[in-house]
Parts: structure tokens; sequence; C-alpha cells
């Protein structure tokens, strides 16, 4: 009796060291947590905009790494055709980019309210695409009256939100270079990151959640091909063709179509663009590169839209016009302007993982 009343102080106490051996552990973890956190916080954009970068680019380093080049080789060219094809070009072209964005706000507003609503003929004259060209010159020329009527009231703030989106991205241009470095990163060691990430999410959640990571990753990388790519796409498109047209402010109008065309709900001011440019150079005398503009929009800009954009989509994740205008405005207000792009990435991470969920869901629990 005694022996035993003797034993179970000491079997409590025992216990009460653990527990506090444990909680002291749990505390310590917390605060190492918290400390990471810390330490990563300012470069949180920049981590997750690089790894967008990375996953959408994955493609191309793949290839690469297949044929043969070592990782780290292809990594370092990937990083120099980006500094030269992205980079570089930004930093010469947005630290102005709010002023050009001012000036070419205020010259559309002028010229949208002077474009006439009837095409000129040589318009519809146009061989092959005349027809086309002159019911976009009357859609958007039309549109013009109803929205100026609805957004009118909006106007004043719609400038602003776009010269800040200017200056935003101007502020953004470190973030960017330090994304691109996190990108770099990810393709020399890209491998071993999925493996531990599929390793992680094996013991968390099983083969399931093995699943959900592939399907996170192709969930960006549709995004990424789909809704920004094809936005990039359509700016540069855009910004070539009216510096060659000798159009003013092609920088800025080449940001802002990327801006409408990402935004999914401002699709149809890319037109607008185009015929405004159009239009100008008709009112300079400009004849020839007004049929020049009409058919670089009519084909190359708005082609890109309505034909690889779909193309592009089809190969990642599928998701509605709906989730990507939340993800985009969304990523905007939180984020600032890399949220454009992280903002529609987070949400089809989210959305490929709960379809990922769902289907396992499916598989284990079949249907009666």
């Amino acid at each position: 009796m005694t022996t035993e009343s003797q034993e179970l102080p000491s079997e409590r106490h025992a216990q009460t060291v653990l527990l506090v051996e444990r909680v002291a552990v749990l505390l310590l973890l917390a605060l190492l947590l918290y400390g990471v956190v810390q330490v990563l916080q300012p470069f949180a954009l920049a981590i997750a905009f690089g790894g967008f970068i990375a996953i959408g680019t994955w493609p191309a380093r793949d290839a690469l790494v297949r044929r043969g080049v070592r990782p780290g080789i292809a990594a370092g060219a990937l990083l120099v055709v980006l500094i030269l094809a992205v980079a570089l070009p930004a930093t010469l072209i947005v630290p102005d980019l709010g002023d050009q964005v001012v000036a070419v706000v205020a010259m559309a507003r002028q010229w949208l309210e002077e474009l006439s609503p009837d095409p000129p003929g040589w318009v519809a004259g146009l061989p092959f695409i005349g027809e086309r060209a002159g019911a976009l010159w009357s859609q958007a020329t039309g549109m013009r009256g109803n929205l100026a009527e609805v957004v009118k009231p909006y106007s004043g703030a719609i400038a602003s939100m776009l010269v800040s989106m200017g200056q935003a991205a101007a502020a953004s241009l470190l973030q960017i270079l330090l994304s691109l470095l996190v990108a770099a990163m990810a393709w020399t060691n890209g491998d071993r990151i999925v493996a531990q990430l599929r390793e992680i999410a094996g013991r968390l959640g099983g083969h399931p959640a093995m699943e959900a990571v592939d399907a996170a990753g192709g969930a960006v990388r549709g995004v990424a091909w789909g809704v920004v790519g094809t936005g990039l796409l359509q700016a540069v498109l855009m910004g070539v063709g009216l510096a060659i047209a000798g159009v003013p402010g092609a920088v800025a109008l080449g940001f802002l179509t990327m801006i409408f065309s990402i935004s999914q709900v401002l699709g149809p001011l890319v037109v607008v663009t185009w015929i405004g440019a159009a239009a100008w150079l008709y009112s300079q005398g400009e004849t020839g590169w007004a049929i020049f503009m009409l058919v670089w929009g009519a084909l190359p800009i708005s082609g890109s839209d309505n034909i690889v954009r779909p193309l592009l989509i089809q190969r990642g994740s599928t998701m509605s016009i709906g989730v990507i205008i939340l993800g985009v405005f969304g990523g905007l207000i939180a984020f600032g302007f890399l949220g454009l792009f992280i903002g529609p990435a987070l949400l089809a991470v989210a959305q490929g993982l709960l379809q990922a969920w769902r289907k396992a869901g499916a598989v284990s629990h079949p249907p009666a």
C-alpha cells in the first residue's frame, strides 16, 4: 500500500514535467514561427510573385533540363532572358509611367468625346476586315455614349485608379527584381522543392494531398498562361503597333491594355483603345497608319484574346470569369499592383485544392 502511494505521486510528477516540456517546446516553435514570419514578411510579395513566375515558366525550364542542361545553367539562362525582356525595359520605362498614364487618360477623354459614331468610308472598304472593322468602330463609339453616362460620376475615381496603378507599378520595380531572384532559386532547386512539398503533403493528408499539390501547380500555370500571358501579349502587341504608327503614349497605352485585359471586366476597352488610336491617326491625316492600326488591332490584338486565351486556359485550370475578376480586383486592393497577378493565382490554388479534395472524397465515398 505504501509503495503504491509513493509511486502515484512520482508518476504524476513525471506527467507534469512531460506536459511542461511539451508546452515549452510548443512556445519555442511558436516564437520561431513568429520570427520566421517577421523576417520573411518584407519579402512576402516577392516570394509569392517569384513562385508565380517560376510555376508559369516551369515548362521552359523543364524543356531545357530534359535536353541535358543543368538546372543551375537553365535557371541562369531564364533569368537573363527575363531580365532582358522584362526587368531592363521596366527599369527604363516604369519610373515615368505614372505621368504618362495621366497624359494618356486626358488625351483619351478628349478623343473619345470627338470620335465620330459613323466609321469613315474607307474603313468599310478595307479588304477582308472592312466589315468587321466598321462594326467594331460603330460598336465602340456606340458604347462610348452609354459608357460615358454610366462612368461619368466615377470618371475621376477611375482615372485616379489608373494613375495610381502606373505609380504602383513604378513602386513595385524592386519587388519585381527580387521576384526574379526568387524565381531563379526555384528554377535551380525546383525538383527538390516539389518533392519536399509532396512529401509533407503526403504525411499530412496522404495521396489525395499529394495530388492536391499537383492540382495547385496546374491552377497557377493556367492563370499564368491564360489570363496574365494573354494580357501581357496584348499589351506588347498594342505597344509595338502604336509605336510603329507613331501614336504618342504607346508605353502607357500598352500598360493600360494589360490592365484592361487581365481585369476581364474592362476587356472591351482594349478594342476602344486601338480604335481610338486609329481615329486619332485619321484625324491627323495619317490615313495609311490609321488603316494599319485597324488591321493590327482587329487581327493580332483582338485575335490573341479570341484565339490564344482559350487555348492557353485549356492547358491549365478552368477558372470562371467571375473568380478571375474577384482575384484581380481583390488582389489589387490587398497587395497593390502585384496583386493583379497574385490574386487570381491564389484563388486558382484554392479552387484547385477544393476540386482535388472533392475528387478524393468522391473516390473514397462512391455514391450508393
